[in-house]
């Protein structure tokens, strides 16, 4: 996950809006395919950020 904010942040975003982008990217997922719900969020928890900011909340 860190090598997509490092992509987001080298295409002019900040750490803050990259982290928002990955968020709202997770949500469009998870509504567009309601069937891998469970997976996109184990996806996207084990490869996030594991301090205590919890971006996917």
């Amino acid at each position: 996950m860190q090598e997509l904010i490092d992509r987001l942040k080298a295409e002019g975003l900040t750490e803050e809006q990259a982290l928002k982008s990955i968020t709202i990217i997770k949500d469009f997922a998870k509504e567009k395919f309601p069937v891998f719900s469970g997976a996109i969020e184990k996806l996207f928890t084990k490869y996030g950020p594991k301090d205590e900011e919890d971006f996917l909340g």
